[in-house]
């Protein structure tokens, strides 16, 4: 019988993120039941949002004690009592922090190939999607404006300053380091990038965009998203995807003078979720697929490998240390 390993939430996290919140065990090998399937996970995804579902109910129940650490993952089919899906398929599925899940399949989405397999979790996968909707149906954005984007080298960052250039745009993005601004222009082709810890990130936002800026694409929330949205043009447009600096502060705040800027300025901000334009997935597939295969959207990946890696690697996705899409290698 193969061992299920396991990570379970000893306790829910006060402060900071650290180690001691997982444990580490061995579970129950899973069964199926009538409508699902049994799978074994290849690749678990690490998402800012896996620490955001231990402050409570999001788009999906919170995470408490004892549980399972919920996360996504590119997974194998072993055994299905399902139609549509047999042994060997690949699916992405919230199976958890383990080795075996049995999870039903229609809450499953069978995948297709790829080479290499873990595009399927980058650029083909929910962060290269979130950054296509995110940018093309929230921002809107239209040639010879101006876009602005911050966690620019993270997973879903490092898409949209591409897919903004694509359709004719002046990209500015912000990370957290020179090492990741000088990749952003170098090789994600950035016009220009913003070092948020080196100073005054709305000064250099005022020096950079002196005319405004036309679309805000948000995935860290706080100080960050306050800098830009003052600098905002009449009309702007803002899309929220996530706010990763709050994620894990002990006491996390929101801008200030939202509803007065929000008014004189006409602005128009827009939260969203990948899943909301499900039906659109074929569109966007293509769109991805044809500018990899082009050399217009290039696609870099953060693969550490090791089941028990997964906690480090989450504690250091939240402190930064990745560029491109992050996630651990189970097999």
């Amino acid at each position: 019988m193969p061992r299920n390993r396991q990570f379970v939430i000893d306790h829910l996290p006060k402060g900071k993120l650290g180690p001691e919140v997982f444990k580490l065990g061995d579970g129950p090998m899973p069964t199926p039941g009538e409508g699902e399937v049994l799978l074994r996970t290849r690749y678990i995804s690490l998402d800012a949002a896996n620490r955001a579902w231990m402050w409570g109910a999001t788009y999906r129940a919170a995470i408490k004690a004892g549980d399972v650490m919920a996360g996504g993952a590119l997974a194998e089919v072993v055994e299905s009592r399902a139609p549509g899906l047999a042994p060997g398929d690949l699916v992405f599925g919230d199976t958890g922090w383990q080795d075996y899940a049995a999870v039903p399949a229609k809450h499953l989405t069978k995948l297709g190939k790829a080479e290499p397999m873990t595009h399927l979790m980058s650029v083909y996968g929910i962060a290269g999607l979130t950054a296509y909707f995110g940018l093309l149906e929230c921002g809107q954005p239209k040639t010879g404006e101006t876009v602005v984007v911050s966690a620019a080298a993270g997973s879903v960052g490092m898409f949209v300053g591409q897919i903004a250039k694509i359709k004719g745009c002046r990209t500015v993005g912000i990370a957290g380091g020179p090492d990741k601004c000088a990749f952003l222009t170098s090789k994600l082709g950035y016009d220009v990038a913003i070092d948020y810890k080196a100073g005054n990130t709305g000064r250099e936002l005022r020096a950079l965009c002196p005319d405004g800026i036309d679309v805000y694409f948000d995935n860290v929330g706080g100080d960050i998203f306050e800098a830009c949205l003052f600098n905002m043009k009449n009309h702007g447009r803002i899309a929220c995807c996530g706010a990763v600096s709050q994620y894990d502060a002990p006491v996390p705040h929101g801008p200030r003078g939202i509803p007065g800027l929000i008014v004189t300025k006409r602005l128009t901000l827009k939260g969203f979720v990948v899943m909301d334009y499900a039906e659109q997935n074929d569109r966007a597939l293509a769109d991805l697929k044809g500018w990899v295969a082009s050399g217009k959207l290039k696609v870099y990946e953060d693969i550490i490998d090791g089941f028990e890696n997964l906690p480090a690697a989450l504690i250091g996705l939240l402190a930064g240390e990745n560029i491109g899409k992050r996630m651990v290698k189970v097999v």
